[in-house]
């Protein structure tokens, strides 16, 4: 199970990145991909989820309405879009798979089993 997160940069505040996390080695449909994120002075802290199989999405309310989640499963592989970004979004950016996860966990790391190497987000104001 490998994930490989790119797609991060450096952008003005009020523009927009499109990241991407790239799965191999497993049954990529059925997993719920998650996104988390590392900003300075701060703990890792969830950023979005889908679930597999046509399952549901969220967002932590810092990036609702800014922020979407899609997947391929075709090209195994989940993007994060990216808009509006505020300097607080600054920080590195990691994907995680999830074999199994209730709703209610989601948004907990502690649930997801692989995770990809991070990719840095800096936003200027």
């Amino acid at each position: 199970v490998q994930l490989q997160a790119s797609g991060g940069g450096l952008v003005q505040a009020g523009g927009s990145l499109s990241l991407s996390c790239a799965a191999s080695g497993w049954n990529f449909r059925s997993y719920t991909i998650a996104w988390f994120r590392r900003t300075p002075g701060k703990e890792r802290e969830f950023v979005a989820a889908r679930k597999g199989n046509g399952g549901g999405t969220w967002f932590a309310d810092s990036v609702k309405g800014r922020f979407t989640i899609s997947r391929d499963n075709a090209k195994n592989t989940v993007y994060l879009q990216m808009n509006s970004l505020k300097p607080e979004d600054t920080g590195v950016y990691y994907c995680a798979a999830s074999a199994r996860v209730i709703n209610s966990a989601v948004m907990s790391p502690d649930q997801y089993q692989s995770w990809g190497q991070g990719t840095q987000v800096t936003v200027s104001s």
